[in-house]
């Protein structure tokens, strides 16, 4: 996953023409198991196809099983990761830019409707559940719009951009307004959040210490440690040994040695970064990049 020093994904979601784009994996796909914190200006909903996974979108965390679907607002910091009690999870990923929803500059559509919920403090996100009658509604306009984008037939553009606009009507008449703040919405602690990600994200394969990550977030170092650890939910340096990990995979993919792979992510000792990797992945690096080039030599 490509991101911008500010977490912002660079991955084009469709095109400027048909901004929409549908793509489904298992979490397994990913070889930490998780997806990094990130965010971009698309409206995503993610469907479970089967099994379960976590999903954190700024100060909430869900566990999106099978069946269920999740609203992820524009703009919301959110990642998703492998539950340990669960073999995996099969998920959709769809997102849409709102321009596709508001239509031209200045439309009634868009003030009225649509900016009202990307501004709102009160809807970063949403679990959408099959047995909430109005949300199930939503859930069969996302598989729809899945299975449009699948078959691609002639004039599915108009048919999903219909599809769309019903999902955002039913948000706009069941969410909260622009007014309204969500009750676990902490402004501050979310840009304070975003600034030690984006930190570490920034400077992962440098020497980091825990004086440094204080002093640019400018707290105390107890308190940053316990503030990350309420918030993620896991230890600073250990997320951050699994980003380590997570950006090495390209190194050894692309033939460098474990060595080179550890240097790089900002690991200084490779025995250290090979139990780290085996740790997070259940494998060794070198059993990776074998692993890895096998899959090349498949697909050439």
């Amino acid at each position: 996953m490509e991101l911008t020093s500010q977490k912002r994904e660079l991955k084009l979601h469709g095109t400027y023409g048909f901004p929409v784009y549908v793509g489904r994996k298992p979490i397994s796909a990913y070889p930490t198991g998780s997806f990094p914190w990130h965010w971009h200006d698309e409206v995503e909903f993610t469907l479970a196809a089967s099994g379960s996974m976590e999903y954190r979108v700024n100060d909430s965390r869900y566990q999106l099983s099978a069946g269920q679907g999740l609203f992820c607002n524009s703009g919301a910091l959110h990642s998703g990761s492998a539950l340990q009690e669960a073999r995996d999870c099969d998920y959709i990923s769809i997102t849409v830019h709102p321009r596709l929803l508001s239509g031209f500059e200045g439309s009634v559509i868009g003030s009225k409707y649509v900016s009202p919920l990307l501004e709102s403090q009160g809807l970063p996100s949403l679990l959408l559940s099959p047995d909430v009658p109005w949300q199930a509604g939503i859930l069969e306009y996302l598989h729809k719009i899945y299975e449009l984008c699948g078959g691609r037939e002639n004039g599915y553009e108009m048919l999903v951009q219909s599809c769309f606009m019903q999902v955002w009507a039913e948000l706009f008449a069941h969410c909260p307004s622009r007014s309204q703040k969500g009750q676990n919405e902490d402004p501050e602690k979310l840009r304070r959040l975003r600034e030690i990600l984006t930190f570490l994200h920034e400077h992962y394969a440098d020497r980091i210490t825990l004086d440094d990550i204080a002093a640019h977030v400018g707290l105390c170092k107890s308190e940053c440690c316990r503030f990350f650890k309420r918030q993620m939910g896991t230890p600073l340096f250990d997320y951050l040994s699994d980003y380590r990990v997570g950006k090495s995979l390209a190194s050894l993919k692309a033939g460098s040695s474990v060595a080179e792979a550890a240097e790089a992510s900002g690991f200084t000792d490779p025995s250290y970064y090979a139990k780290v990797f085996r740790a997070h992945t259940g494998r060794s690096p070198s059993q990776y990049r074998r692993e890895a080039g096998d899959i090349d030599r498949t697909d050439t």
